[in-house]
């Protein structure tokens, strides 16, 4: 009969082999799915690109077209973000880049609306049209000063049940 101890350890190396194993397997069927190498670059800027990041999904239409594969700044401070999009995806030029939440508080992302021109953007140009991303405490913030605009409260503090 074999002591509890040697049991213990079988069991535990047991779930270390599996624990690999499924590790092992993410990996690799993760990169199947999209080949970075794949597809085109884009180049879009803008002012604010808060929450989004290398990796980040690029969407046409709802539709996954494409992952942000770049982030850097221009002279001028702004973000250019560099998107890679599937071969089968082609832009008009007067196309806009808008940066969106996935809910509300879900994560941002780009999605592409295309225009209604005939010529199509080349690889390695810039989409010229874009919008920023909304901040959700700039909101809030915005929301607040209007209602203390409205109740007479902009420059003083507002009243405490303590008063």
């Amino acid at each position: 009969m074999a002591s509890r101890g040697d049991r213990d350890t079988v069991t535990g190396g047991a779930v270390v082999i599996v624990g690999a194993l499924l590790l092992a397997m993410a990996f690799a069927l993760g990169g199947k799915s999209e080949d970075a190498s794949d597809g085109y670059d884009l180049a879009a800027r803008f002012n604010r690109a808060d929450g989004i990041s290398v990796g980040s999904p690029v969407r046409l239409s709802g539709t996954l077209v494409g992952r942000v594969v770049g982030q850097k700044l221009d002279e001028q401070y702004r973000a250019v973000l560099t998107v890679r999009l599937r071969p089968d995806v082609k832009l008009t030029r007067d196309t806009a880049a808008v940066i969106y939440t996935d809910g509300l508080l879900g994560a941002k992302f780009v999605e592409l609306k295309p225009g209604g021109e005939d010529e199509m953007l080349k690889p390695g140009q810039e989409i010229a049209y874009t919008q920023d991303a909304v901040v959700i405490e700039d909101l809030l913030d915005m929301i607040i000063q209007q209602a203390r605009a409205k109740r007479g409260y902009l420059d003083r503090p507002l009243p405490s049940a303590t008063n």
